[in-house]
């Protein structure tokens, strides 16, 4: 049965709908992923009632009865790949099948086409055998997959002996580690080297441009992700010369017992020495000796990055699901 809903853009300052908006969401990713990491309740509010100078992003519900049954988003740079919009569709596992999914993601088309842009990308994830429904969503709605991801966990503490095991110790290089802020004498070094991971890192033939980030974008990324996650970095510096070989983040859900591997980079004159594996195992060292409450870790890499899947499966990572990124090209938007 095909039901008539209302759709309408959420009003962010009501917290009771915004409740409601991050609850049916919950609901709908835990229906097909046990695994799934969320935005948080209170990332969410960052994100739509003060959002980032970079990105805007806006909400839709679509509503049965005054009831909140499917969700939509869609986020929009403002700098940057001006033709590209990030769209996400929600239904609630109760009211699926009835044209809810269909008509949120109509809406965010139209919205993103209004904005100039004519290049739509959303994430699904898809379990080790069969496809999602998110996967069959999708591909009825046009996309196409452009890039796919492995999502691994690795269950904590990892034994000490372990990391004694797998640590390659670099000679000539000393691990330097912060919380949450980089040092002022590092941050240049360390914004340098997120640009080099954006140029990097395996995107298959997502439409997307590589990103310059700035020391301004650090610090608003720091202070912004602060507000919902504690974020360690550990980078690699050579002793000779204080230059930064590469860096390694994670960052820690408040309230949570989960951490999110996040970037892992080598710079290219810095490679063959280990530092990779070095890098991961300083934050695990971190992890253990500091947050013992924490559980498991979250990470994400590219099918094709070779070297990490195999740096992951030494330290006892184990694949879960597989995240696939998708792709629209409404050329006559």
């Amino acid at each position: 049965m095909v039901l008539v809903v209302d759709i309408s853009e959420l009003d962010a300052a009501d917290d009771g709908a915004l409740r409601e908006f991050f609850e049916v969401d919950e609901a709908a990713f835990r229906a097909d992923h046990p695994h799934v990491v969320l935005r948080t309740f209170t990332q969410l509010v960052q994100m739509s009632r003060r959002p980032s100078p970079y990105y805007r992003r806006t909400l839709l519900v679509a509503r049965d009865a005054g009831r909140i049954v499917g969700t939509g988003d869609l986020g929009l740079t403002v700098e940057d790949n001006l033709h590209l919009a990030d769209v996400q569709v929600r239904v609630h596992p109760d009211f699926r099948r009835r044209g809810i999914g269909r008509a949120l993601h109509d809406e965010l088309a139209r919205r993103a086409h209004a904005a100039g842009r004519t290049t739509l990308l959303t994430e699904i994830n898809q379990p080790l055998e069969g496809a999602s429904p998110a996967y069959r969503f999708a591909m009825a709605l046009g996309y196409v997959v452009v890039h796919e991801q492995d999502h691994h966990l690795l269950e904590l503490p990892v034994a000490d002996t372990i990391l004694d095991d797998l640590d390659p110790k670099p000679a000539g290089y000393e691990m330097v580690a912060w919380k949450n802020h980089a040092p002022d004498d590092l941050v240049a070094a360390y914004a340098a080297m997120h640009t080099q991971m954006g140029r990097d890192v395996p995107t298959g033939e997502t439409d997307h441009q590589p990103v310059e980030i700035t020391v301004a974008r650090v610090r608003e990324g720091e202070k912004r992700t602060a507000e919902s996650y504690d974020t360690l970095v550990a980078v690699a510096r050579r002793v000779a010369d204080g230059v930064l070989g590469g860096y390694t983040l994670m960052h820690l859900a408040h309230d949570a017992d989960y951490v999110v591997q996040d970037d892992t980079l080598v710079m290219p004159d810095h490679r063959g020495h280990g530092l990779g594996m070095a890098l991961k195992v300083a934050n695990l060292r971190i992890i253990a000796a500091d947050h013992p409450e924490r559980r498991v870790v979250h990470t994400w890499n590219a099918v094709e990055n070779t070297f990490m899947q195999q740096i992951n499966a030494e330290l006892g990572f184990r694949p879960v699901e597989r995240e696939l990124e998708v792709q629209r090209r409404d050329a006559d938007a």
